[in-house]
C-alpha cells in the first residue's frame, strides 16, 4: 500500500479540522440547547413546587374541615359527622382520600385504622410528609388541635392528580418549546451558512488566482458589502496583494536595471581586457588596466545605488524613526569625504555644524542622503575653484540640511527631471558618468523620512543648492 503524498496529507489535515460553520453551530446552538434545558427544568420545578403547594393547601383545608366537626364527650373527642356528610367532605373524582382522628395517646377515634401521623415539631400545628399506606404512596398532613380537647387529624391523599398535572405541564410547555427550538436551530443554521457565504466566495476568488495574478479581488456586493468584518478582510487581502505586487515589481525592476545598466561597463571592461591581452606593450596594459579600474568603480557604484533604491522600496514597513543629531551626523560624513574632496581638488567645508539640531529620522537613511548629495556635488559641481559646503540650519520650525556647490547649476526644468530614475543632467551627459540614480535615491529617502527634498539655484552666484527639510516636532 503506497504512502499518501504531501498534498493528500494536507487534504486529510484540512478534513480533520472542523469548519468555521460547524464551530459556529456548536458554539451557538449547543449553549442555546443547554440554556433551554436548564431554564425548562427550573421552570417545571418551580411550577411543580407551587402546584404541590396548592394541593397541600387543599388537603390542609379538608383537615381543618374535619377538625371543625370534632366535639368533646365523656370518653374524649368524637367526630360529629354522618357517613353521608363525611363522604361529601372527602369526595374527589381522581384521588383516593384517607383520614383518621386520633386521641393524644394514638387511639383511633374515627377514620382509617393504621394511618399514623408524621412526627411534628413541638411548636408546629401541622406538617406534611410522604408515606406508604396499604401499598399506596400517600401525601399526608397531620393537624394537631387542642380545642375543644386534644386530638390530631391525619388527612392522606394519593398523588395521581399531581403526576397528571406534571405530565400536562410537560406536554403543554416542553413540546411547543422543543418545536420552537428546532425552528430556531434551523433558522440559525441558515443564517450562519448565509453569513459565511462571502468568506467562501472570497476563498474561491483567491484559489482561482494564478500565482502571477496579483490584481485586487473584485469587491462584489455579496463578498465585500455583507458585513464590516468581511469587508475589512477583503480590503486586507487586496492591500496585501498590492504590497506583493509592488514588491515583485520592484524586484523585477531591480533585476532589469542591473541587467541593463551593468551591460555597458562590463562590456567595456571585457573589451579593454581583450585589447590589453592582444598587445605586448606594458604601456598599453597600464592604460587598459586604468580603464578597467574606472569601469569597475563605475559598475560598483551603480550596483550600490541600485541596491540602495531596492532597499528603499522595501524599507517603509520596518522603518523606525528616532532622534538623530543632524549636525553631528553631517560632521561625521563630511570628515569621511575630505580625502575624496582633496583628491578632486574641491574645497569641502561645513557651516552650522556646531549648533545642536535634532530630528526624528533614521541615521542610515540620513547618511545615504548626505552621501549621495556630496557625491553628486563632487562629481558634477565643477568650477574654476570648485567649492562644496554642507550646512545645517533652522528655518522657522524646520531643520534644513543643504549641500551647496559653485558649479554651473541646472535649470528649473532639469531640477524637476533629476528626481526621476535614470535621468542625467547636462553635466552628467557631458561627462558620460553616472546612471542618474543619486538624486532619485535622495528623493526616495526623503519621502521615507517625511522630509521635503528640493533643488534650487544659489542666490547671486552660479551653483546648485540641494536641500532636505525636516519638520522639528516638539
Amino acid at each position: 500500500m503506497s504512502e499518501p503524498t504531501g498534498a493528500e496529507k494536507s487534504s486529510q489535515k484540512r478534513r480533520a479540522k472542523p469548519s468555521l460553520r460547524s464551530r459556529l453551530t456548536r458554539h451557538v446552538v449547543l449553549p442555546l440547547v443547554l440554556m433551554w434545558a436548564l431554564g425548562t427544568t427550573v421552570a417545571l420545578s418551580v411550577a411543580n413546587y407551587f402546584a404541590g403547594q396548592a394541593f397541600d393547601r387543599s388537603m390542609l383545608d379538608d383537615a381543618y374541615a374535619v377538625a371543625a366537626n370534632v366535639r368533646a364527650s365523656v370518653d374524649g373527642p368524637s367526630l360529629n359527622l354522618s357517613p353521608r356528610e363525611l363522604g361529601a367532605l372527602l369526595f374527589d373524582q381522581s384521588e383516593s382520600n384517607y383520614f383518621a382522628v386520633l386521641k393524644p395517646d394514638g387511639e383511633l377515634v374515627a377514620g382509617h385504622a393504621g394511618l399514623r401521623p408524621p412526627v411534628l415539631a413541638a411548636d408546629a400545628n401541622y406538617g406534611f410528609s410522604d408515606i406508604q399506606f396499604q401499598g399506596r404512596a400517600l401525601r399526608v398532613v397531620s393537624l394537631r388541635r387542642t380545642d375543644p380537647v386534644d386530638f390530631t387529624v391525619v388527612m392522606g391523599q394519593t398523588s395521581a392528580s399531581r403526576s397528571s398535572l406534571l405530565h400536562r405541564m410537560l406536554a403543554y410547555a416542553v413540546v411547543p418549546q422543543v418545536l420552537l427550538l428546532l425552528l430556531l436551530g434551523w433558522w440559525l443554521l441558515r443564517v450562519i451558512q448565509r453569513d459565511l457565504r462571502p468568506l467562501a466566495e472570497l476563498q474561491r476568488a483567491v484559489d482561482r488566482r494564478d500565482a502571477r495574478d496579483l490584481t485586487p479581488v473584485p469587491p462584489s456586493a455579496t463578498t465585500f458589502a455583507s458585513t464590516r468584518d468581511v469587508e475589512r478582510l477583503g480590503l486586507a487581502v487586496n492591500s496585501m496583494l498590492a504590497r506583493l505586487d509592488e514588491s515583485i515589481s520592484a524586484q523585477r525592476e531591480f533585476a532589469g536595471n542591473v541587467a541593463h545598466e551593468l551591460r555597458t561597463p562590463l562590456a567595456g571592461i571585457r573589451a579593454q581586457a581583450g585589447y590589453a591581452l592582444a598587445h605586448a606593450d606594458p604601456q598599453v596594459w597600464r592604460e587598459q588596466l586604468q580603464g578597467i579600474i574606472h569601469g569597475e568603480a563605475r559598475a560598483s557604484h551603480m550596483v550600490e545605488q541600485l541596491l540602495a533604491l531596492a532597499l528603499a522600496d522595501e524599507a517603509r514597513a520596518g522603518l523606525r524613526l528616532e532622534p538623530v543629531a543632524l549636525n553631528e551626523l553631517a560632521r561625521s560624513v563630511l570628515l569621511r569625504y575630505m580625502p575624496k574632496a582633496d583628491a578632486a581638488g574641491v574645497d569641502l567645508g561645513g557651516e552650522g555644524l556646531d549648533e545642536a539640531v535634532v530630528v526624528q529620522a533614521d541615521a542610515a537613511l540620513l547618511e545615504g542622503i548626505l552621501g549621495n548629495l556630496l557625491d553628486n556635488a563632487l562629481r558634477y559641481g565643477k568650477a574654476a575653484q570648485p567649492r562644496v559646503t554642507v550646512t545645517v540650519s533652522r528655518e522657522g520650525g524646520d531643520a534644513v540640511l543643504s549641500v551647496i556647490d559653485n558649479g554651473p547649476g541646472i535649470s528649473e526644468h532639469d531640477a524637476g527631471q533629476l528626481r526621476n530614475r535614470w535621468t542625467l543632467g547636462p553635466a552628467g551627459r557631458r561627462l558620460g558618468e553616472g546612471a542618474g540614480l543619486g538624486l532619485a535615491i535622495v528623493s526616495r529617502y526623503a519621502e521615507l523620512l517625511d522630509a521635503r527634498f528640493s533643488l534650487d539655484s544659489v542666490e547671486g552666484e552660479p551653483g546648485l543648492k540641494a536641500s532636505v527639510r525636516f519638520e522639528v516636532r516638539s
